[in-house]
């Protein structure tokens, strides 16, 4: 059983990247499937679809790669926000990742969102990752 499925979820996507898989498989949560919208909405993975078996459901990620050699959209994945110390920002102090070259994702009273999003909409939150 894993306590922190978001942090499972960057790390099993971290080591698909580094190791140039095409696909990668995670458990299916509510959040997990939240923060992969926002990831393809903003480019960084091409897809993903849920499988359900007996009872466990999947989320399948299909990772992206630019150029012939293969190298990674997603140049790293950074945790935030634990279970053992949560990190929150109100929507003056939201952070921006590489100035705005990377994101920060954001949960908020109004979903999963980018810290661009939530800026614009004038809401705070739990800052969940950064990526880059």
């Amino acid at each position: 059983m894993v306590n922190d499925m978001i942090s499972d979820m960057l790390t099993r996507i971290r080591n698909a990247n580094l190791a140039k898989h095409q696909i990668v498989q995670v458990p299916a949560t509510k959040m997990t499937k939240n923060i992969l919208n926002v990831l393809r909405e903003e480019g960084f993975i091409a897809q993903f679809e849920e499988i359900g078996e007996n009872l466990k459901n999947y989320l399948i990620i299909s990772l992206k790669y630019k150029g012939k050699n293969k190298k990674p959209v997603i140049t790293e994945l950074k945790r935030v926000s634990k279970p053992g110390l949560r990190v929150y920002a109100n929507h003056k102090n939201l952070p921006k990742v590489f100035g705005g070259i990377g994101i920060a994702i954001i949960s908020t009273s109004q979903g999963v969102m980018t810290d661009r999003s939530a800026r614009y909409f004038g809401l705070g939150g739990e800052v969940l990752c950064y990526i880059w």
